[in-house]
């Protein structure tokens, strides 16, 4: 049975408690600083009523105070919900709707930005500085209680309807006692960089709970932009373990390859991990040319806590994959139509739509039946990618939904975008499904080009048919200066997938 977070956080912080725990604008923090301040805002939050079973929601960015409020939430048995405000206002309310916070813990930003609209929908929400102090703020108590859960994030969903993950102390438990068992090199006295928003669980526990599990001190920075403070915490705190997604490795290196940005800036990192989206395979020949090192890549799901695989090391690293599995999950493959594939089961070998369980899979969304129902069955969760596995290591061909269907071929947005990522001009290159009068659908090309290079369509054209089967192709090539970006810099190939079904 693991503890619960609080307890074995508190006991890391505790033992030397001098040590090096987070730096944030420029300055050290111990781990003696880091307790202090979890300690006046459990007072704080008691004070105000705060107790078990109740929910905090946070709307801050990176910082401090986001770390010590989670660590006084679960000392006093309850559950953090740290939320993005730019997730759009009727997304949100119908997400503290359904969540039915204690109370709201704003910036300044937010609560200027949206602490109006907060209110006057009935929400409590106080302001609070990245380094405190927490004022008190008298909450409203639901009678929905939520003892075990350690957190609740947000997370995308194609009905439309607010969609919440809750993750129990045991879920992000097992996360993270598996990762460091997978990444062998992570040890105590690592810095690791916290950039990613912690409104993902990415960000949140990999980058932000896990340090605190392992003796690893964190440089906390507010978020990607302005990208100057990345590369300031990077360099002054002396960063050696660099998890990012790969919209983030992709500005920093094209930053190096300009000489805006420090050629010897990855310099001390020991290993840099990219998840959250797919890495274009061109990183791999761009990371070593230009900052000396590759980038390995990880994959996993808000439902899993996050990390379902991750590459090993760069001996171990297979480039198109995302590496093997962490060693508590179970999984197998499935048809499209959910019929389980014979002999699938914990293979090394085979291809299907991935399904997994273990003990950092989440049960369920939270307080949503029918949703749990489509994506879960007796214990196993419905990954929505459609893989393959290779010797134990997976390689992601597309989210089922992503699949483009031309006249009845299936055609994997990835395989098309491997191919155009090979074309000297293509800095980046993602794939949708356009309509078609016969086909149904075919394949239209979003490209950013290399800073200076000249192509035009029919080039791109002429040459994915010398490269892909004719009905791969695209038929229509569309050149951009950037991308729809979610919160956390991932690509949002729905959006550019339901702008072209709604010409």
């Amino acid at each position: 049975m693991l503890e619960r977070l609080e307890t074995l956080i508190d006991a890391r912080l505790a033992r030397n408690s001098g040590e090096h725990c987070f730096w944030w604008n420029g300055q050290w923090y111990s781990k003696a600083d880091l307790a202090k301040l979890t300690d006046r805002c459990v007072d704080s939050l008691r004070a105000s009523g705060f107790g078990k079973g109740q929910r905090l929601c946070v709307l801050m960015p990176n910082c401090p105070m986001v770390i010590a409020l989670s660590l006084a939430a679960w000392r006093l048995g309850g559950t953090i919900s740290p939320l993005n405000v730019k997730s759009g206002m009727p997304s949100l309310i119908g997400t503290l709707n359904l969540i039915e916070p204690f109370a709201i813990i704003a910036s300044n930003e937010v609560r200027n930005e949206a602490g109006g609209i907060l209110q006057e929908k009935g929400f409590i929400c106080a302001t609070c500085d990245p380094m405190g102090p927490l004022p008190e703020v008298k909450g409203k108590k639901s009678s929905i209680e939520t003892p075990d859960v350690a957190v609740i994030f947000a997370t995308s969903g194609t009905t439309g309807l607010p969609k919440a993950v809750p993750l129990s102390h045991g879920n992000l438990g097992d996360n993270c006692v598996q990762i460091p068992r997978a990444l062998r090199m992570l040890e105590a006295g690592d810095t690791m960089l916290s950039v990613l928003p912690n409104f993902h669980s990415f960000g949140y526990t990999v980058a932000m709970v896990l340090p605190l599990t392992m003796d690893i001190s964190t440089a906390i920075v507010p978020g990607f932009l302005p990208p100057a403070q990345t590369v300031r915490g990077i360099r002054e705190a002396k960063v050696t373990i660099l998890f990012a997604v790969p919209t983030i490795f992709s500005y920093l290196l094209a930053a190096m390859e300009r000489g805006s940005v420090p050629k010897d800036l990855f310099d001390t990192a020991k290993i840099m991990i990219a998840g959250g989206d797919r890495l274009g395979a061109n990183m791999h020949e761009v990371a070593p040319r230009v900052s000396g090192k590759d980038i390995v890549e990880g994959y996993g799901l808000t439902e899993t806590s996050p990390v379902v695989a991750v590459n090993r090391s760069y001996e171990e690293h297979r480039p198109g994959t995302v590496g093997p599995f962490l060693d508590s999950y179970q999984w197998h493959l499935r048809t499209e139509k959910g019929e389980r594939i014979e002999g699938s089961e914990n293979a090394a070998n085979g291809e299907g739509v991935l399904w997994v369980r273990g003990p950092s899979v989440t049960n369920g969304y939270f307080r949503a039946p029918e949703l749990t129902a489509e994506r879960f069955d007796d214990g196993w969760f419905n990954t929505g990618d459609y893989v393959r596995l290779e010797d134990g290591y997976i390689r992601i061909l597309d989210r089922v939904t992503d699949i483009i269907i031309v006249g009845g071929f299936n055609v994997y947005p990835q395989e098309v975008e491997l191919a155009l990522h090979a074309h000297p001009a293509v800095r980046t290159a993602i794939v949708v499904g356009m309509p078609h009068p016969v086909n149904g659908e075919v394949p239209k090309a979003f490209i950013r080009k290399v800073e200076g290079a000249r192509v035009t369509e029919l080039e791109i054209v002429k040459y994915c048919k010398e490269q892909l089967a004719h009905f791969k192709v695209p038929r229509k090539v569309e050149f951009v200066d950037d991308f729809p970006l979610s919160g956390t810099g991932k690509i949002l190939r729905h959006v550019l997938r339901e702008r072209e079904h709604s010409k």
